[in-house]
């Protein structure tokens, strides 16, 4: 294992909503994502998600409110609670969840992604 250097990872690529899985442990994974805009509202059914933005400000949309994330703060989406991500300006978030999770849970959009590429 190498020491990880997440703003150097950001770097690497500049696709959006398109995760990258820096590491993996215990059945989870850690990924990276840069986020414009508004995703799709989705849940995923039997895994909770965490969201950290490490640059820039993130809204998620819940059914009855909305959560706003600063620099520095995390939350965690609760397994089967529809959630949807919107970030006005470019949002770099750094994701943790079960390897088994699906992008973009029980939907399926022209930006669900399959496989999260490494690097």
């Amino acid at each position: 294992m190498d020491v990880i250097n997440i703003q150097e990872k950001f770097k690497l690529f500049s696709d959006l909503w398109s995760p990258k899985k820096i590491g993996a442990l215990n059945g989870q994974q850690i990924l990276l994502a840069k986020l414009k805009g508004e995703f799709v509202f989705h849940k995923h059914d039997n895994e909770d998600e965490l969201f950290m933005v490490i640059k820039g400000t993130l809204e998620i949309e819940l059914r009855d409110k909305t959560v706003t994330l600063n620099e520095g703060e995390f939350y965690i989406v609760p397994k089967g609670v529809p959630h949807k991500p919107i970030a006005k300006e470019e949002v770099h978030i750094l994701l943790f969840e079960p390897l088994s999770i699906k992008h973009t849970g029980d939907i399926i959009a022209d930006i669900t992604v399959e496989t999260y590429e490494s690097i």
